[in-house]
């Protein structure tokens, strides 16, 4: 990438700082959906769940998980206002990098997801969770969120272009906050049906959360690393060229 092109992303991220600071309540809302669903599964629906430990350790990487679903779905929301704003044609028309537009919500919406994680994993702490990850897991995690967060973050900027309405964004994200429910996150995947079973077993979110677990409180990770970050990087690279063709279209 050239220093030009640098440039006008360091210019359009702190754009998008700046809007999320004009609007805290972006980070509140990311927060509090996923706090009142841990709330829930931990104090009212966890004696129901066996987990083979302390339920609060066994659910902490889905929570992680959920909270980055909540935590990208302003992104797609903010790419689409600006696209029905026309603030995305007034850019289309300036001599600013494309790359860099597309590039500054990305990684504005990963500082607002990693700060998210980071409250959200405060939160665990004060109920009770309690991790025996070492210097290097905790190094493992934070690679992971990152990466998590930059793939998920190219697919909802996607999302946004290609919505015509900042409603219709916002349920494009769905998937983001639904799969979570239906993964390893809240109960072990052996304790489903088959056919149920079969498909958490291979969607996308249940081998990043088992990847943290095993990172955080020491479960088997087996292959599940080697799937996530595959998983990761596919979605990364799938919203990025997506959003690079929405972006260029003609919007006529």
């Amino acid at each position: 990438m050239s220093s030009h092109a640098l440039n006008d992303s360091a210019i359009m991220l702190g754009r998008n700082l700046r809007h999320t600071l004009r609007n805290p309540a972006t980070l509140f809302g990311a927060l509090l959906v996923p706090i009142i669903l841990i709330l829930v599964f931990v104090y009212i629906l966890g004696g129901a769940f066996s987990a083979g430990g302390e339920y609060i350790d066994y659910i902490a990487p889905g929570g992680i998980v959920l909270t980055m679903g909540y935590g990208v779905a302003s992104t797609a929301i903010g790419v689409a206002n600006d696209m029905v704003d026309g603030i995305i044609a007034r850019f289309r028309t300036m001599a600013i990098s494309r790359t860099a537009v597309l590039t500054g919500h990305v990684v504005g919406s990963v500082i607002r997801t990693v700060v998210c994680v980071a409250l959200v994993v405060g939160v665990l702490l004060l109920m009770g969770f309690r991790p025996n990850a070492g210097f290097a897991d905790w190094l493992g995690v934070a690679g992971m969120v990152v990466l998590m967060a930059f793939a998920i973050s190219w697919l909802t900027v996607a999302f946004g272009l290609a919505a015509k309405t900042a409603e219709g964004a916002s349920f494009a994200t769905f998937p983001l906050v639904f799969l979570p429910f239906v993964s390893s996150a809240f109960a072990p995947t052996g304790t489903m049906p088959s056919g149920v079973r079969w498909f958490t077993d291979n969607q996308p979110f249940t081998p990043i959360i088992e990847t943290l677990r095993g990172l955080m409180i020491g479960t088997p990770i087996g292959n599940s690393g080697i799937i996530a970050v595959v998983w990761c990087v596919a979605m990364a690279l799938g919203g990025y060229f997506w959003a690079r063709a929405l972006f260029k279209r003609d919007p006529a």
